[in-house]
């Protein structure tokens, strides 16, 4: 199991530094600190619950962003198809990378490329960091020798992921934005300005009209009760997350979001545009059918879709059209089936998939 190790070692100037690795042992760390040239002083093993600047504890940590690993990609691409060695342009990255966790993974996979492992063998160590699909495409773009043109395939991907994202939150923070400020302005009436004409209308006298006294009487229930419906929301809300994990929860929930008015069918053409772009991605760089709607079902994600993904695959499997399993199922839209059987029958599938995740 790999481990976090901090270290005091001395450089060829003999200048004191620290740091910290990740190995399997305390010997592999002495062994890889003297490849790269340093006199290992102390190697100690790192707290799991550390509150370090350098540790991602209950998942609070830094984090390595989608714009981040695009940029990683792209420079790497750019430097591979200049002509330097993979370890040396690692080397570079690694120095130059502002995100921490992302440069702290580059100089691992560096070391363990330089005791003889591949180039996705290295990544796959580092699942948070490096999904499947990038590691996937790294292995074809080996045995093709052709890493840095799937490197830019990456790039280009990932920024694409970047920008959709950035405009689906754009899309739904307004109405976000306002059922919040509704809710807290009904609170608000209720706690604190309901009250203020409670003495006016029993002044009056007479019986009030059936909505006002609704509102009276939901003033009064709010004031009264109101710490335990605080608490009674944070409970709904927590076993509701709990709920939501499960594999129950989590395909009622993806289901219910694309039945939602607006937001449903958001949901869905980005969750397809998400699953066109990554297989055409994916068959470009060389990957098999089968393999990359394996892959591609992990990364759409909705539940329902990736039952789906699973469904075709096993259909292909037998020898099915991909474009007939998929007209099976009515969460793919007439547009996606038909261009893709136009793109089997001209043997231009990656092209058509890429032509639907851009409409």
């Amino acid at each position: 199991m790999t481990t976090t190790y901090s270290y005091k070692v001395r450089d060829n100037l003999g200048h004191l530094k620290t740091g910290t690795i990740e190995a399997d042992n305390a010997p592999l760390v002495a062994e890889r600190l003297k490849a790269m040239g340093m006199v290992p002083i102390d190697i100690q093993k790192k707290s799991g619950m550390s509150f370090g600047k350098d540790v991602a504890l209950f998942g609070l940590g830094p984090k390595v962003k989608v714009s981040d690993l695009a940029t990683f990609s792209r420079q790497f691409a750019t430097m591979i198809h200049a002509g330097l060695p993979i370890v040396r342009s690692l080397a570079i990255l690694s120095d130059q990378t502002p995100c921490k966790p992302l440069a702290a993974a580059i100089k691992t996979i560096r070391l363990d490329i330089e005791r003889g492992a591949s180039l996705a063998h290295a990544l796959a160590r580092h699942p948070k960091v490096f999904p499947r699909l990038y590691v996937a495409m790294a292995r074809a773009g080996e045995a093709g020798g052709v890493l840095d043109g799937v490197l830019i395939q990456l790039a280009d991907s990932l920024e694409k992921q970047v920008i959709m994202r950035r405009k689906i939150k754009s899309a739904m923070s307004y109405p976000i934005g306002v059922l919040s400020l509704v809710a807290v302005v009904v609170v608000a009436m209720l706690l604190f300005v309901v009250p203020t004409f409670q003495g006016l209308f029993s002044s009056l006298g007479g019986k009030l009209p059936l909505l006002t006294q609704i509102l009276v009487d939901a003033s009064a229930f709010t004031q009264a009760y109101f710490p335990f419906m605080f608490l009674a929301l944070i409970l709904i809300v927590a076993v509701f997350l709990k709920w939501s994990r499960t594999t129950s929860g989590r395909k009622a929930l993806d289901t219910f979001k694309l039945k939602v008015p607006l937001i449903g069918p958001l949901q869905q053409k980005a969750a397809i545009a998400r699953f066109t772009r990554t297989l055409g991605v994916l068959l470009k760089s060389g990957v098999s059918i089968l393999g990359a709607l394996e892959i591609t079902s992990e990364t759409v994600g909705n539940v329902v879709i990736t039952e789906a993904l699973n469904d075709v695959a096993q259909s292909v499997k037998v020898g099915e059209s991909m474009a007939g399993a998929l007209e099976r199922h009515p969460i793919f839209p007439p547009l996606v089936t038909q261009m893709l059987s136009v793109g089997e029958e001209t043997g231009a599938v990656d092209e058509m998939l890429t032509k639907v995740a851009e409409f």
